[in-house]
């Protein structure tokens, strides 16, 4: 029988055998010690200093990795040095890596939706796959991907080679085949028997739902009204988003034992208190559904209403009295919605008053672009001075004139009015879309914030009450897109999950490298037309409320896909460098300094090399010589300019990289990559 030592890491008493290092002691007794130059197969020499511990009787830290255990010892791996030291090794490390994580479409998503891998599948025609990727963040893909204003294609690279990917459009796509497949859900964990209350059945309350059934939880949703969906069924015109859609992905929902409550308000029904009686959390997703006042005489007339009210007018089967002549004030896509809405109920004159110019509106352009070719008038640098009427009904409305002064808080130039400058605009209707807010009555005791919503911690999602929690428009900044409202659900899903079990733990915004390129770094690129989505001729969508969008052929779905560039890295979830930056709080950007160059080398043919990834640990030359024996790399250069290469090209030594492959396997980093689908015919 072998001899034991003992040695006491972090109070738990573990035991190895003489000879071992602290690190193989701390991970067969299922402790976790951060590296990156730990490999079974290479002796240690504790190159990353990212494995030190602290032990009683020692003035210095030891490195785990290649300091031998000794019986008796009594180490400490989360002390407040250790932690210091592993938290500046980390930011020096990530300060010179010049790597992507995720693509930049991703980083831009607000709810962080995997962008590039399901585009990747998604060209690759796997669409049921592409499917599982979304919801893995977002449960509603085939009606966000018809609505949502893409933040994503903002941060899209393609568009420094010619245009962004068409992403929203893929998403639903993708989304609509497997729904008429039959759909997609992933397996739900075994039932906890906790109880979870959501009042709004809205994007973030849907969101919220689907991710906590899926952990186990027992759900139900309460809505005030007639059917789920919140504002994407009673904010989004139908000819944008088909509620038939929305009713298959509500339904896939509830198919996971999420009950539903419509025609349930708080107050009314039961009060705040009594509802949040039955359950061990309750989630407050309750929107934002009241319009926001313009602020000018005359808005106490007939015929003036808010675009929120409007539109769900609309929505609720209504046809409200708007007459021949509208006028939209706003420039956000409610606006245009709103504008569009009353071209298709009759209305013979339809005008958006925007205060600024066309380059400032917040809407979309291509909303922009549709209803001017709808008949839409734009009046630009124009802003509602009074609303006039008679005998209570608006006839008019007096404009003021308005010019662009300095650029505001938004960045956007302030608009300033022209001093006795106006014009007259003969109406039957004004409709109100500069903005909304929440309607907080019943839920009184919930703190409030000074703009008068729920006030809601932003990383625990907490509000002031025990096991209350909120997301979305109601809380904090106020009303925002759809996507918003999904992301905080989701993170506040696995806030609740953990309270249930006891856990006080914050979400945590994931860190993650960004590289840094420019438009002459995809110079070499063939320029690839962004395909064009087929829509329905204005003349004949403008007289009804069908869908514009006729969708994606296969062959353009296909196509548009193969155009991503895949800038996120291929090791992202086996990368031990990231893994160990998210044990830390860090923040590289405040190291300053001479990096190293970054590049990509091909020579190995067998293996592609990314120099900014790089962190020279030496695991893949020291696997090449003491493992393999082949000593095809070196470290080449000495100090700070020391790099990674080839020492020769020879077709034995890329057929030897062929056969292996151990250097990339060994990679901590995802620096070295296989190429696995590329010719090798130059060997």
């Amino acid at each position: 029988m072998k001899e034991k030592i003992r040695v006491t890491i972090n109070g738990q008493r573990c035991t190895g055998t003489p000879g071992q290092t602290l690190l193989e002691i701390a991970q067969n007794n299922g402790i976790e010690i951060p590296n990156l130059c730990h490999n079974s197969e290479l002796k240690h020499y504790g190159g990353c200093s990212l494995c030190v511990v602290e032990a009683e009787g020692s003035p210095k830290l030891l490195r785990a990795c290649s300091t031998v255990a000794t019986d008796g010892q009594v180490i400490y791996t989360e002390s407040e040095r250790v932690v210091r030291t592993g938290k500046i090794s980390m930011e020096l490390l990530m300060s010179d890596h010049d790597g992507d994580c995720r693509g930049p479409c991703v980083m831009h998503c607000p709810a962080n939706v995997n962008v590039q891998d399901y585009v990747q599948a998604i060209a690759r025609g796997e669409d049921r796959e592409a499917v599982r990727i979304i919801k893995e963040n977002l449960p509603i893909p085939a009606s966000i991907g018809r609505v949502c204003p893409h933040p994503c294609e903002g941060g899209c690279r393609r568009a420094m080679v010619e245009e962004a990917i068409s992403i929203s459009y893929l998403k639903y796509f993708a989304a609509d085949r497997v729904i008429k497949e039959g759909g997609y859900l992933p397996a739900k964990k075994a039932a906890t028997g906790k109880r979870i209350g959501i009042v709004g059945g809205g994007p973030g309350g849907l969101t919220a739902a689907y991710y906590l059934s899926l952990m186990g939880h027992r759900v139900t949703i309460v809505d005030a009204m007639p059917k789920m969906g919140g504002m994407l069924r009673y904010g989004i015109p139908e000819y944008r988003l088909p509620k038939k859609v929305l009713d298959e992905e509500v339904a896939e929902i509830a198919s996971l034992g999420v009950e539903m409550k419509n025609n349930f308000r708080i107050g009314q029904q039961e009060t705040f208190e009594e509802f949040k009686s039955h359950y061990d959390a309750v989630i407050l997703a309750i929107g934002a559904w009241e319009s926001m006042p313009m602020g000018c005489p005359g808005e106490e007339l007939k015929g003036v209403m808010g675009g929120i009210d409007f539109l769900r007018q609309v929505a609720l089967g209504g046809r409200p009295d708007i007459g021949d002549k509208v006028a939209v004030v706003g420039g956000g896509n409610t606006a245009m919605d709103a504008c569009r809405t009353a071209v298709r109920l009759g209305a013979k004159e339809v005008y958006v008053v925007y205060r600024r110019t066309e380059k400032e509106m917040p809407a979309e352009q291509l909303e922009i672009d549709e209803a001017r070719e709808e008949g839409v008038v734009f009046k630009f640098l124009t802003n509602p001075a009074e609303i006039i009427g008679e005998n209570g009904q608006v006839t008019a409305m007096k404009l003021q004139v308005m010019e662009l002064g300095e650029p505001d808080e938004s960045g956007r130039r302030r608009p300033v009015p022209v001093p006795g400058k106006f014009e007259t605009l003969p109406v039957t209707c004004v409709i109100g879309a500069i903005g909304q807010k929440a309607n907080v009555k019943g839920f009184e005791t919930v703190e409030l914030n000074r703009k008068g919503i729920i006030a809601a911690d932003e990383t625990s999602y907490r509000t002031s009450l025990e096991g209350v929690f909120a997301v979305g428009d109601a809380t904090n900044n106020g009303a925002s897109i759809a996507i918003e409202a999904i992301g905080e659900a989701r993170r506040c899903a696995k806030v609740v999950d953990l309270y249930l079990q006891g856990l006080d733990i914050p979400y945590r915004r994931t860190y993650r490298s960004e590289k840094e390129v420019t438009p002459e770094t995809f110079a070499d690129y063939i320029k690839l037309p962004r395909a064009q989505m087929p829509t329905r001729p204005a003349e004949e969508r403008r007289n009804d409320f069908g869908e514009i969008n006729l969708g994606f052929s296969e062959a353009q779905a296909r196509a548009e896909a193969a155009r991503c560039l895949d800038c996120g890295c291929h090791d992202y979830n086996d990368c031990k460098l990231i893994r160990c930056a998210n044990l830390y709080e860090i923040h590289p950007e405040r190291l300053k300094g001479k990096k190293h160059e970054s590049f990509k080398e091909k020579r190995l043919v067998a293996i592609e090399r990314d120099q900014g990834k790089c962190i020279l640990c030496g695991q893949c030359v020291r696997i090449c010589e003491e493992v393999v024996g082949k000593g095809i790399i070196d470290l080449i250069g000495r100090g700070f300019e020391t790099t990674i290469r080839p020492e020769f090209q020879t077709s034995y030594a890329v057929r030897g990289c062929l056969d292996c492959l151990k250097c990339a396997q060994a990679c901590p980093t995802g620096a070295l990559r296989i190429r696995e689908n590329e010719q090798v015919e130059e060997a």
